[in-house]
């Protein structure tokens, strides 16, 4: 496992689109589905100890926003031959466990994670409801071993999104598992 930490693409950028199947519904969800609503893309994984770690309260914290209007996506975009704890049936078990009442989608190609610039499991990215980047990064502080997550990072952006105020500042790049490239297809944003 390479622990690597996001890359920080500069705010307002816009959402890059995205039409990927849902693991759980099977129906396909794109980035107009959520047109004229605040979005959180977070790049996952079912077996990366970061992601793992945080699953449970992310899920619940967009859960919770959900109900003030902020949509929520995970996207796995992990190489699911070399690693089969991400193929779409074990993301689909990964959402029912953690309750997840949001997509779950999965990005076989790996384009999507190429175009919003994804390095990492975790690796969130928040847009406003015209769907320009807000806040990009962490969670929280903790990490697998060392703390109890609370998401206090992503809640200071929602609240501050939400609220109509300026995007946080400071924002910390999140950190976990490299995204799971097939081989060949990594992307050019590393060099």
């Amino acid at each position: 496992m390479a622990v690597m930490e996001s890359q920080m693409v500069p705010l307002g950028s816009p959402a890059p689109g995205f039409d990927l199947p849902d693991v759980v519904s099977g129906r396909n969800v794109s980035l107009h589905d959520f047109t004229g609503r605040p979005l959180l893309v977070v790049f996952m994984s079912n077996h990366c100890p970061y992601a793992r770690h945080i699953e449970r309260k992310l899920a619940e914290v967009a859960n919770a926003y959900a109900g003030r209007g902020v949509a929520t996506v995970w996207i796995s975009s992990n190489d699911v031959e070399n690693y089969p704890a991400d193929a779409p049936e074990k993301l689909a078990e990964q959402a029912r466990r953690v309750g997840a009442r949001f997509p779950y989608l999965y990005d076989a190609s790996q384009e999507v994670a190429k175009a919003y610039k994804a390095v990492c499991t975790p690796d969130l990215f928040l847009y406003d409801a015209e769907h320009k980047l807000f806040y990009r990064g962490r969670f929280d502080a903790t990490r697998p071993e060392k703390g109890t997550p609370g998401g206090e990072d992503l809640i200071r952006a929602l609240d501050a999104l939400l609220a109509g105020q300026d995007p946080p500042e400071p924002q910390h790049p999140s950190m976990g598992c490299n995204i799971k490239w097939k081989p060949g297809n990594e992307p050019d944003y590393f060099s």
